[in-house]
């Protein structure tokens, strides 16, 4: 069985993610930083997207939508413009699904989760499956909506059903309506899909034959034909194949996370890969579970990486899976309370050569027109080159944000934890 030492297993695994690529040269356009660049197109996009696989979506915006910084770490400045018709016009290269976490996925792989789909009623959250008991036909009346006139908006579904269905919260979560949730348990099990999103970030639901290619759409229909108890076997194959990839090496947990199947389920699927020397059964330096490696894997010598990498970002997902590769313990902090949380709110590990070198808590502050650096921690190891190598990321991200200048908290670097 292969050995692998674990900084050859941490370069496998940032090649993977897309960050042993040099960045394309770019020149900003406009007035302000790099709003717009030239050198970053949709080709560069779409890379990106073959291969990470998925993105993950989050509503806070305190420095700037989630599913925009995994493009920037890669690529550097571009316009997220662009981002933005791959998502929301025909022909889409990106549709919106529960893949991980609140996703963009490529339309190709929307099929692969009916069996998810067709479990709603037991998987959704809270609300959404409670919707249908508590308030009898309203998921039915919210489909003939979006049938008949979408893409509609939760607020615009709400109206036109007010008379009959006057707004009720659901009382969990995030405070949304009966109609929201009917919406969400529909979107859930697939009968409804997201034509995109508003400038207030709220999705516009419509039919999957309004947002997806008709061959999509059959092709999902053929895979519900085929659900068993376990899952499908040749869908959880497939999704097992792209996380494979997108990973390069790791544990079956890591494989599994990816999109978030259950490890029994995979296990099988990378089992046959295995079979078909797609992947390869390696011990990894230090770690304790027995890991895969994807056989078309790059495998480089060097890495050099900088790259500020959002929270929700498919490389730190697996919080094991990021601490064995770089030393790093990483949590999200967002919901701690401030007097607990020990990094910040919205902290973004900082990615310089192949190792995390710190962490930054950020924030842009947009009347003042400012890059905020809260907070930031060095990990252990850090020198004057990842300090310099952080200010020109800042300064990158900055201009790409349209800031006009970077501005330090009075303290923001303290002791490695």
């Amino acid at each position: 069985m292969r050995a692998l030492g674990q900084a050859q297993a941490r370069r496998i695994a940032l090649a993977a993610q897309g960050f042993g690529r040099p960045r394309p040269v770019t020149s900003a356009v406009g007035d302000v930083g790099a709003v717009g660049t030239v050198g970053v197109g949709t080709r560069e996009l779409q890379r990106v997207i073959d291969t990470i696989g998925v993105v993950q979506i989050d509503s806070v915006n305190v420095l700037t939508r989630s599913h925009y910084l995994p493009f920037f770490s890669r690529l550097g400045p571009y316009d997220t413009a662009l981002l933005d018709r791959a998502r929301d016009r025909a022909p889409r290269r990106l549709v919106e699904y529960w893949a991980h976490e609140a996703a963009l996925i490529p339309p190709r792989s929307w099929p692969l989760f009916a069996q998810r789909m067709q479990a709603a009623d037991e998987e959704a959250w809270g609300g959404m499956r409670r919707v249908r008991e508590q308030h009898p036909g309203l998921v039915e009346a919210v489909l003939a909506e979006v049938e008949a006139h979408g893409p509609l908006t939760s607020r615009q579904v709400e109206a036109a059903l007010a008379h009959d269905h006057p707004r009720e919260s659901d009382n969990w979560g995030w405070n949304w309506s009966a109609v929201k949730s009917s919406l969400e348990w529909l979107f859930w099990s697939g009968q409804v899909s997201s034509a995109g999103r508003t400038q207030q970030f709220e999705r516009r639901y419509a039919v999957p034959a309004a947002v997806l290619p008709p061959a999509v759409v059959a092709e999902r229909a053929r895979w519900t034909d085929r659900h068993t108890e376990g899952g499908d076997a040749a869908a959880v194959l497939e999704l097992s194949r792209i996380a494979a990839k997108a990973v390069g090496v790791g544990t079956l947990p890591c494989l599994a996370d990816y999109f978030r199947l259950p490890a029994r389920v995979v296990a099988p699927a990378i089992e046959s890969l295995v079979r078909a020397g797609e992947m390869e059964p390696v011990t990894i330096e230090g770690w304790r579970r027995p890991a895969y490696l994807y056989a078309g894997a790059r495998r480089p010598r060097e890495i050099r990486a900088r790259a500020l990498v959002s929270p929700f970002d498919s490389l730190v997902w697996q919080r094991e899976r990021t601490e064995a590769l770089f030393g790093v313990r990483f949590r999200l902090e967002i919901y701690t309370p401030a007097a607990k949380r020990v990094h910040g709110y919205y902290v973004l590990p900082f990615v310089h050569g192949d190792q995390i070198v710190a962490r930054c808590d950020l924030k842009a502050d947009r009347t003042a027109g400012v890059l905020r650096v809260q907070q930031v921690t060095w990990e252990p190891g850090s020198d004057g080159a990842d300090r310099a190598a952080l200010a020109a990321e800042l300064d990158a991200m900055a201009g790409w944000l349209g800031l006009r200048d970077v501005v330090q908290a009075d303290r923001p670097v303290i002791a490695p934890s």
